[in-house]
C-alpha cells in the first residue's frame, strides 16, 4: 500500500485520520527501513473515550536511536504530513521515535543521547522547559511538524497505556516491548507530574479549554494516584464526581460540561 493510497486501514473511527496514519506508518517505515521495529497508538485512541478533537498520541519504536540521515528523512516527512488534505488531524499528531531499549523500562540512565551531552540548565521544549532527568525521545508536539529532543514520552504512563492497551499499526505485540510498569512506579511519577505542573503555574488559565483541561488532568492524576492504573479524562471526572467531597462536584461538573461543548460544537 502506497501512501497516497485512499483505502486506509481502520485503526480509527475516523476516515481521514487513518489516512493521515497510513502516510505516517508508510513513511516511517521507508525512512528508518531495517531500524523499523514497530507502530503504535497510546493516550485516548488506546485508553478510551477519544473524540473528533482529541490528540493522536503515537509511539515508533526503533531498534537503535535515530541516524542524522533518518531524522532528515522522517522531518520531512512530517512537514508532508502537514500539507495533507485533512485540516484536523494533520496537526494533530503528537508522539516519539523511540529506541526500544530505552523504551522497554523506565531509568535515568542513560541520561543523555550518545555525544549530546546536555547541560544542567536545558529546558525540555515538550514540558515546559523541564530539567534533563531521562533520555530524551525524538518528539512530535501537537500542531508542529518538526521533532524535537523531549523525554515527553519517557514516562511511566505512557509504557502502561502502551503496554496495557497500546493499538498496534504495525509491528509486535507492544506487551513484548515494555516491561510491565507497577502501580507504584506509576502513582509516584504522577504525583510528580502533579507537583511539575503547578510549578508551571497552570497555564493559559484564563483560556476556559484549558481550564477544563486542567480539571480532567488532576482528576486523572487522582485516580491514578489511588488505582495504579490509567484511565481516560472524562472516565476520571466521572470516578472523582462520587469519590471526592462534594465541594468539588460543581467544578467537575462544569468542566464536563465545557468539554461537552466542545465536542458538540465540532460534531
Amino acid at each position: 500500500m502506497t501512501r497516497s493510497d485512499a483505502r486506509a486501514r481502520a485503526f480509527t473511527a475516523y476516515p481521514e485520520l487513518n489516512l493521515v496514519l497510513e502516510h505516517l506508518l508508510a513513511g516511517a517505515q521507508a525512512a528508518l527501513a531495517d531500524n523499523f521495529v514497530g507502530a503504535y497508538l497510546q493516550g485516548s485512541f488506546a485508553v478510551g473515550d477519544y473524540t473528533p478533537y482529541s490528540d493522536c498520541d503515537f509511539i515508533v519504536v526503533t531498534h537503535e536511536d535515530l541516524t542524522p540521515g533518518q531524522l532528515a528523512a522522517l522531518q520531512a516527512l512530517h512537514k508532508e504530513i502537514h500539507r495533507l488534505p485533512a485540516p484536523y488531524w494533520r496537526n494533530g499528531l503528537e508522539g516519539s521515535y523511540a529506541p526500544a531499549a530505552i523504551l522497554r523500562r523506565w531509568s535515568t540512565e542513560p541520561r543523555d543521547p550518545p555525544g549530546a551531552p546536555r547541560a544542567e540548565d536545558w529546558g525540555d521544549p515538550g514540558m515546559s522547559g523541564a530539567p534533563p532527568l531521562a533520555y530524551p525521545f525524538w518528539y512530535l508536539d501537537h500542531g508542529s511538524d518538526t521533532l524535537v529532543r523531549s523525554e515527553h514520552d519517557n514516562s511511566q504512563v505512557v509504557r502502561w497505556c502502551l503496554r496495557e492497551k497500546g493499538v498496534v499499526l504495525a509491528g509486535p505485540d507492544p506487551a513484548t516491548l515494555v516491561d510491565p510498569v507497577s502501580p507504584a512506579a506509576l502513582k509516584a511519577e504522577v504525583r510528580r507530574t502533579m507537583d511539575l505542573c503547578l510549578a508551571v503555574g497552570l497555564e493559559p488559565m484564563h483560556l476556559v479549554a484549558w481550564q477544563a483541561f486542567w480539571v480532567g488532568l488532576f482528576c486523572r492524576i487522582l485516580h491514578t494516584m489511588e488505582t495504579g492504573t490509567v484511565t481516560s479524562k472524562k472516565a476520571a471526572m466521572t470516578w472523582a464526581e462520587a469519590v471526592l467531597d462534594p465541594r468539588w462536584s460543581g467544578l467537575i461538573a462544569h468542566a464536563r460540561a465545557l468539554r461537552k461543548g466542545h465536542e458538540s460544537a465540532g460534531a
